[in-house]
């Protein structure tokens, strides 16, 4: 079974594909390293787990979910006995400029129901953005903030996120209608459960 610690590269791979599937076949890295974070962010919020169950950083363009940044950069190390290779490039192929595109349909049976109305709406939302854009944007949210010094004067690289800073509300102005104002209460009630699902994935390792 698949835990809240273990990366999921097929929900990676179909969320990368969903997304360039909305964006008319075609998509930006960056923009859909950005907007899956989104998505992670939002539905942790809402229903106490992440989407494609990644590791965060905090890197100079924003938060960056590392293993989905290796797939939109082909980057396989090592043993693929995951078959996470064979599996993108069923779905997936490298374009010029920095771009992906989508070679197949979405399968979306990997996705449960919150996860395809979460997707949908962030794009909804934030689709309309360039890259450079949703950098800014994701530079007002807390996960970046705490090691804004530390990047932008480069005595690191990157800085690791916890899930548990996602529940914090952004402290800067965000474009557009902000979708991270949910209720205390919500945010306390998914926060328990995320906690809670961290506790039985820990059972499995």
């Amino acid at each position: 079974m698949k835990t809240l610690k273990e990366f999921d590269h097929k929900k990676a791979t179909q969320a990368i594909n969903f997304l360039a599937r909305k964006e008319g076949g075609k998509i930006d890295k960056l923009k859909v390293i950005k907007l899956i974070w989104l998505a992670d962010r939002y539905h942790l919020r809402k229903y106490g787990r992440p989407i494609v169950n990644d590791i965060y950083f905090a890197m100079p363009y924003g938060p960056v979910a590392s293993s989905v940044k290796d797939l939109t950069s082909f980057n396989f190390l090592g043993d693929d006995g995951d078959g996470e290779e064979k599996y993108l490039s069923e779905y997936l192929k490298q374009e010029p400029g920095h771009k992906i595109s989508s070679i197949k349909e979405s399968d979306t049976d990997v996705f449960s129901e919150t996860d395809i109305e979460t997707l949908d709406k962030i794009y909804e939302k934030y689709g309309s953005y360039k890259a450079s854009q949703l950098v800014k944007i994701s530079h007002e949210f807390p996960e970046w903030k705490k090691f804004k010094r530390a990047l932008e004067a480069r005595t690191i690289t990157r800085g690791p996120i916890s899930y548990s800073d996602f529940f914090s509300n952004p402290s800067g102005k965000i474009p557009g209608e902000n979708i991270f104002n949910e209720p205390q209460e919500q945010l306390r009630t998914s926060k328990e459960l995320f906690e809670e699902n961290y506790k039985i994935a820990n059972c499995w390792v």
